[in-house]
C-alpha cells in the first residue's frame, strides 16, 4: 500500500458514499486510476468491506464506555469468552501496556452500564478495572 491508496482509505472513511468521480477530483486522479484501486484494495484484503451505521445503532446503546482490565494470571481466554457472552459488550480488544483488555460497553442507561461493570468486575481473574465513558464518536471506522 503506497501513499495514494492511504490517501484514498482516508478518503472513504470521510465519506465511503462519495462518487468516484468525485474521489478522483479530490486525490487529483483520474476515475479510472480511483476505480482500479479500490478493486485492488478489495482484492488484496486491504478493505475488508463497507459497512453503513444508521440512528439505530448508535441508539441502542447511548451510553457507551471503554473499561480496561488487568488480569490474573493464564485466565484472559477465559475471561474474553466469558466477556462475548453479555449482550452489552460491543466489542473486547487485547492490548500491550498497563491493561490486559480494553472492552467496549454499550447499554441504554447509566444505571444498565454500573450493572454490566459490576458483574465484569466479578469475573474471577479481573484484579483491577478503569472505565471511561465516551461522550461523543467524531469519527468511526466502522460498525459496532
Amino acid at each position: 500500500m503506497d501513499a495514494l491508496d492511504r490517501k484514498l482509505i482516508a478518503a472513504l472513511r470521510r465519506d465511503s458514499r462519495i462518487s468516484l468521480s468525485d474521489l478522483a477530483t479530490t486525490l487529483g486522479i483520474a476515475r479510472a486510476t480511483a476505480r482500479a484501486r479500490i478493486e485492488k484494495l478489495l482484492t488484496n484484503g486491504d478493505i475488508q468491506g463497507f459497512t453503513v451505521l444508521t440512528r439505530e445503532d448508535v441508539a441502542q446503546s447511548p451510553v457507551r464506555g471503554l473499561m480496561m482490565l488487568k488480569i490474573e494470571g493464564a485466565g484472559t481466554d477465559r475471561i474474553i469468552h466469558r466477556l462475548t457472552g453479555f449482550p452489552q459488550v460491543l466489542a473486547v480488544h487485547t492490548t500491550n501496556g498497563n491493561w490486559d483488555l480494553i472492552v467496549e460497553i454499550g447499554t441504554d442507561t447509566l444505571e444498565a452500564l454500573d450493572r454490566i461493570l459490576f458483574e465484569i468486575r466479578r469475573l474471577g481473574g479481573v484484579t483491577s478495572s478503569e472505565t471511561n465513558l465516551l461522550l461523543s464518536t467524531r469519527k468511526a471506522a466502522r460498525a459496532r
